[in-house]
């Protein structure tokens, strides 16, 4: 198989699903009206409700929804084959992934903004929108983790990575100042500084390794599981215009420019997949899924296709941002399509290196002997790069090495192969860093307004002690996760909570469609929703009985049990409340013959 014609059946695929699905979303279901107020400039505070570029506010929600899901999940169901994971991709982006996003974006808009468990307290009941904060909060400290986790895995022990990723913070800084108020309005320019500043971050890197201060940028893994938890305490209490929104916004276009240019090298190489449509993994057993192909195919990719985690922003930063309804369509449904094709970029990326070379750098020296492979180009890849890539799971370093094989395959490039691998780790490390710091911010605002039902000062999200105390435990407690956690224990357990919390979603989507009159469309969220719940429940029983009770991994397996608990609470609830508005719908038409 050749990768330029998955590329180019990709695109099509999701571009025809913007131009019609999305307009009959827009148009027909959701019914988004220009004329209304949107709640940034109804509340507008100079603080968290700011009225926003479009095209900043895409730049931010797409950054903050694509962490590491879109990069590292299809990285790993490659275990798999290409085909198990490219179908989901697309099938599960179209009808499942960019309908969820778009109508939950649309309730909180409506809503004044609102986080989803205050959406459900209203739509659905009091007790119903506690026990959605609560699984919130619960599935956004797992989901830090395992994106930390990725971070760490790929930075550890490499100075030019720490540098240049470290590098984009005060960059950012500097940005949202800049755009503020040394050249208010000029966005255009100010984006064009940023890159450039960013791209330099990247090209002064092999001066730093090389120089006295490597020492000071090799940090181990210990040390950035601890500064890690400090960058997501720093981005959630700093107002949104200063760091979060000039970053996300900065690391948009990083990311959409580097995946253009790896959809642009794929088409010059015309990449062999090296990897089968269908490996002898599918039913389990392989050394980076340990489970079967369905339902833990839908359970890795997750953000790539359909994620619960979009909600969290859909429902936290971005409403507050948006300016015109008609945004939502391609904020909401485009940004979700945008990061199908990324995940399908990333999925070439890492078929196109050998199996064995794959399994060798997704598995620990231990589990790969066991495989009965042999490495082909890595130790060849390892000296090109400058770095020892075996034995680094996780997803982050193969897609890498992967993006730098392709790209160095162009004419002309291949001595670049060092910079090329270590310009692939800063845009993959962006990509997650825009997760933690939006992932951190929103738990900030959730547990703000459950402290407010306990002390009411709390509640008030401007209120600087409440913002600095709910910012540091939000960040210590994911980050004591990360502190000595894996990848193959917090990954499987973020991609349940993950699956999880996009049920609940649609169940919520699904409410506000029935309230809206418009039931006849209530297909649009309830299929996904059916299959999304029995996809995440068949892969919660997996978790618990069949890795980690056997494995002696009790607080996971309690942690999948509570989840699954709170999660089937806020359907049972949504069902009810569908039977009640349907029936008084019903009483309404017959009273009025």
């Amino acid at each position: 198989m050749n990768g330029l014609y998955i590329v180019i059946f990709s695109a099509l695929v999701l571009l025809i699903c913007y131009r019609y699905y999305g307009a009959f979303m827009a148009a027909k279901v959701l019914a988004l009206d220009s004329t209304r107020t949107t709640p940034a400039i109804l509340h507008n505070d100079g603080h968290d409700y700011v009225p926003t570029n479009k095209l900043v506010t895409f730049g931010h929600h797409f950054a903050a929804i694509a962490g590491a899901g879109p990069l590292v999940g299809p990285v790993l169901a490659a275990q798999f084959g290409y085909l198990p994971g490219l179908i989901w991709i697309l099938i599960g982006a179209c009808l499942g992934g960019a309908v969820h996003d778009m109508v939950i974006l649309f309730a909180s808009v409506r809503h004044d903004g609102l986080s989803i468990s205050e959406i459900a307290e209203k739509e659905i009941g009091k007790t119903t929108g506690l026990v959605a904060a609560v699984a919130v909060i619960f599935i956004l400290i797992i989901t830090m983790a395992g994106m930390a986790i990725a971070v760490s895995n790929a930075l550890f022990n490499s100075p030019w990575g720490a540098f240049t990723v470290g590098m984009t913070i005060p960059v950012a800084l500097f940005i949202g100042v800049y755009m503020r108020f040394l050249r208010p309005g000029r966005i255009a320019e100010a984006s064009v500084l940023g890159v450039v500043l960013v791209i330099a971050c990247v090209v002064v890197g092999p001066w730093v390794q090389t120089s006295a201060l490597a020492p000071f940028f090799t940090l181990t893994r210990t040390e950035l599981d601890i500064i890690l938890p400090l960058y997501g305490f720093i981005a959630a209490a700093l107002p949104v215009w200063l760091l979060l929104a000039p970053r996300d916004y900065l690391s948009t276009y990083m990311k959409i420019g580097v995946i253009g240019l790896l959809a642009i090298g794929i088409v010059i190489v015309h990449p062999a997949i090296q990897m089968p449509a269908i490996t002898q993994f599918i039913h389990g057993g392989g050394p980076v899924v340990p489970g079967p192909v369905w339902p833990f195919v839908c359970i890795t990719i997750a953000c790539g296709a359909i994620s619960g985690f979009h909600s969290i922003i859909a429902t936290g930063t971005t409403p507050k941002m948006i300016t015109n309804e008609k945004e939502i369509l391609p904020i909401g449904f485009g940004a979700m399509l945008a990061e199908a094709f990324i995940s399908v970029m990333a999925l070439i990326a890492a078929t196109c290196l050998l199996p064995s070379d794959y399994f060798a750098i997704n598995s620990s020296a231990e589990a790969f002997s066991k495989l009965g492979m042999h490495v082909h180009e890595l130790p060849a890849l390892s000296a090109m790069v400058g770095e020892n890539v075996a034995g680094r799971p996780g997803g982050a370093v193969s897609l890498a090495v992967g993006m730098a094989h392709i790209f160095a395959t162009i004419p002309g490039l291949n001595h670049l192969m060092s910079f090329l691998y270590h310009f692939a780790i800063m845009f993959e490390a962006l990509f997650i860093l825009t997760i933690i710091d939006a992932g951190t911010r929103v738990g900030r605002y959730l547990l703000q307004e459950l402290g407010g039902h306990i002390y009411k000062p709390l509640g008030n999200v401007n209120w600087k002690p409440g913002v600095i105390i709910t910012s540091a435990l939000m960040s210590f407690t994911w980050g004591y996760l990360v502190y000595g956690g894996s990848i193959s224990s917090i990954w499987p357990l973020f991609g349940l909570s993950n699956q999880l919390l996009a049920s609940m979603t649609l169940a919520i989507g699904t409410t506000i469609i029935f309230r809206m009159g418009k039931g006849r469309y209530a297909l649009t969220t309830l299929l996904p929703l059916l299959f999304m719940f029995v996809t995440a429940f068949t892969a919660g029983l997996y978790n618990i009985f069949v890795f980690y009770l056997p494995k002696g991994e009790y607080l996971l397996a309690v942690c999948s049990v509570v989840m699954i608990v709170l999660i089937v609470f806020v359907i049972v609830n949504s069902i009810r409340t569908w039977v009640r508005i349907l029936s008084e719908s019903k009483r309404s038409v017959v009273s009025s013959e």
